[in-house]
């Protein structure tokens, strides 16, 4: 096998094991394809290279592949998750950072790194290891904002899809608190580019 089949092998199972956590969380395969392309606009947009835009589009699908270890009665609960079911859910980083770690490929310790810090928050308080500012990577930083506005504006078995732009005021008033202020300000100034990805990608249910 050349480099170039490694390579697309590589992407193939990377989106397999991408598919694999959505459903389990009855989630859609749109989802970690916005994902992918809110993520690299905003690299885009933050001045990374070229490759380090693709590499990040390629391993943001990856974020959520510790759901794979949450027991069904907690992901699938319809309802609100009891203190000691949301303990649980939060070791879901973990779980996925533990599943990619370790690897030589660039492209899956990327996804390690994603899928360990996109729940960690700029003011500290986010989870698992509570890291702050720029302390967290900024591949972490990146999907911890496209990840929470694509959630705010899909529906779920739990919730409504909100209104986009009740989805961006909200990543307006967490700058600072949950999230990068200066990836906020990227993301919010290519608005119309964000809404394009949605639209263009929006889950069939929602059309």
């Amino acid at each position: 096998m050349n480099s170039g089949e490694l390579k697309k092998t590589q992407l193939e199972i990377i989106r397999c094991l991408g598919h694999a956590a959505e459903f389990r969380d009855n989630e859609t395969g749109r989802h970690i394809i916005r994902i992918s392309y809110f993520s690299r606009l905003l690299a885009t947009q933050a001045g990374l290279t070229a490759q380090e835009c693709d590499a990040i589009c390629q391993a943001s699908p990856m974020h959520d592949i510790g759901k794979i270890g949450i027991p069904d009665s907690v992901l699938l609960k319809p309802g609100p998750l009891t203190a000691e079911e949301w303990q649980v859910m939060k070791t879901h980083p973990t779980i996925g950072y533990q599943i990619l770690s370790g690897q030589q490929s660039e492209l899956l310790r990327l996804a390690a790194s994603i899928a360990y810090t996109h729940h960690e928050k700029f003011n500290g308080e986010g989870y698992p290891r509570g890291l702050k500012g720029e302390d967290i990577p900024l591949e972490g930083r990146i999907v911890a904002i496209v990840d929470v506005f694509d959630a705010l504006t899909s529906v779920r078995p739990y919730k409504q899809a909100w209104p986009i732009q009740k989805a961006f005021e909200f990543i307006r008033t967490q700058s600072g608190q949950h999230f990068d202020p200066q990836l906020v300000d990227i993301f919010l100034s290519h608005e119309q580019d964000v809404i394009n990805i949605h639209d263009d990608w929006m889950d069939e249910e929602a059309v």
